[in-house]
């Protein structure tokens, strides 16, 4: 593709963006959007906007590696993380935060995403503001981002942020 040029040069940002610690780490929906609404100039143009803004990595939590080659043709670095289910979540949550955590004492701006700005997204988010300590506990990570993101965590965000609680609970004894 082309580098766009005038007001596009700055791209767009991607749909429902929200940053989660100012300057660390941010949630979206999946650049370019979901499903059948995915769109390959939006996805461009939302990728352009994360470099302008200093994003230096994406993670993804989508099941399928759909669209990161996007992330490599604008040579932006991201990490494809799906979390699973059953037993092997609680693993890959915690290997989650700690990548996470050193990126963001590194200097970086994160980008999560999934499919869209739903549940799995902002309970990893919450989590990981309980995980690293910037919240005392697990409702406070709860209600930080159901304002930060304006929408109500459901059951499967709250599963998220219980697994974080467990992984902070082990960390706080070490």
């Amino acid at each position: 593709m082309t580098t766009p040029k005038g007001k596009w040069a700055e791209g767009i940002p991607p749909r429902n963006f929200t940053w989660v610690l100012r300057d660390g780490l941010a949630v979206s929906e999946r650049p370019g959007g979901y499903s059948r609404n995915h769109r390959k100039v939006r996805r461009h143009e939302e990728i352009i906007w994360l470099k302008v803004q200093g994003f230096t990595m994406v993670i993804s939590l989508l099941a399928s590696p759909h669209n990161l080659h996007a992330y490599d043709e604008q040579g932006l670095a991201w990490l494809h993380r799906p979390l699973g289910s059953g037993t092997e979540r609680a693993g890959a949550l915690v290997s989650l935060y700690q990548e996470l955590h050193g990126c963001i004492l590194g200097g970086g701006q994160v980008l999560i995403h999934a499919e869209e700005m739903d549940d799995e997204v902002a309970g990893v988010a919450a989590g990981y503001l309980l995980w690293s300590r910037r919240v005392p506990g697990p409702a406070q990570a709860i209600v930080a981002i159901e304002r930060l993101t304006r929408r109500q965590l459901g059951p499967d965000g709250r599963e998220l942020v219980a697994i974080a609680t467990a992984a902070h609970a082990s960390r706080s004894q070490r």
